[in-house]
């Protein structure tokens, strides 16, 4: 269906002869000043659109800013290959990994945000050095070469550190401790673990966690009891919430929210339970999210 236009002239036009008559590089300026979302949605108005849309001037815009991308590029594991700014634009929407393998970066396809993921080996984890307490394997499952799990201790604390200014200003982001609990995980069930994210003003956010292993009884059947032990229920203070799984099958735990702002500041993030003196194991960590909340 296409719209009507009243010219000034009192012509009535459709909307698609409208579009036509814009010059190319009028429809990609405009076009760089909404959303990736928004730009591809546009392609169906007309086909001056629909070239525009193509541009290297828009994709420009969506990308992060000239230095931030040659920094982000310079620090890829793996080259990528592209030809244009909308294939380097959706390339960067797939996680790709960064500094040797300990971070994973990645932009929203709707809006063209950043993320980031510091893996476990990028994290403040306590005595995760000494194989007593903790060790490190390969997961087929994970973006990272290895992940964190826990053998067995009495203190549990994690603690990872992002920077401000490597991610988009002005957002309201999240930060999700992604894990497993293995089958045979013990101690969680307790004593909660407090969860925080702190912000280099002092601002901070968080609450209590606890990790509940939730038994059930003997008569369900065993595909639906081993589904339920590998789900772990969350719980921070009242608000009781069960972990979303994502695609490749982890669990994440909210540990707070912040602002990124326009100035630079560090953000500290953690997950802690230092008080029960409890013996406690079988804890998978892959590491911390940092992704714009919806």
């Amino acid at each position: 269906m296409s719209l009507i236009i009243l010219t000034r002239n009192g012509r009535r036009m459709k909307s698609n002869s409208f579009t036509n008559m814009l010059p190319e590089d009028c429809v990609s300026k405009i076009l760089s000043l909404t959303s990736p979302l928004d730009a591809c949605r546009s392609s169906l108005v007309s086909s001056t659109f629909r070239s525009a849309m193509e541009s290297d001037i828009v994709w420009q815009k969506f990308l992060p800013s000239h230095g931030d991308l040659q920094n982000i590029i310079s620090r890829l594991v793996t080259p990528l290959r592209f030809s244009s700014n909308k294939e380097l634009f959706l390339c960067l929407c797939h996680p790709v990994l960064l500094d040797s393998g300990k971070l994973s970066f990645k932009l929203q396809k709707s809006c063209g945000r950043k993320s980031y993921v510091l893996s476990a080996r990028s994290l403040s984890i306590t005595w995760s050095n000494n194989p007593m307490y903790w060790f490190w394997v390969p997961s087929p499952e994970s973006r990272f070469a290895e992940v964190a799990v826990l053998r067995t201790t009495d203190w549990l604390e994690i603690e990872g550190k992002i920077k401000t200014e490597i991610l988009s200003p002005n957002t309201t982001y999240g930060a999700y401790l992604i894990i497993k609990i293995s089958n045979l995980a013990y101690g969680f069930d307790s004593v909660a673990a407090e969860v925080s994210v702190e912000a280099g003003d002092g601002v901070s956010s968080g609450g209590r966690a606890y990790l509940v292993l939730d038994h059930h009884d003997h008569d369900h059947d065993q595909d639906h009891k081993t589904m339920l032990r590998s789900t772990p229920l969350i719980q921070v203070d009242e608000d009781r919430r069960i972990p979303c799984e994502s695609e490749n099958g982890w669990m994440e735990i909210e540990l707070g929210e912040f602002c990124s702002g326009g100035d630079h500041k560090e953000v500290k993030m953690s997950l802690k339970e230092v008080k029960g003196y409890q013996l406690k194991g079988g804890l998978i960590v892959e590491g911390i999210e940092v992704r714009p909340k919806q």
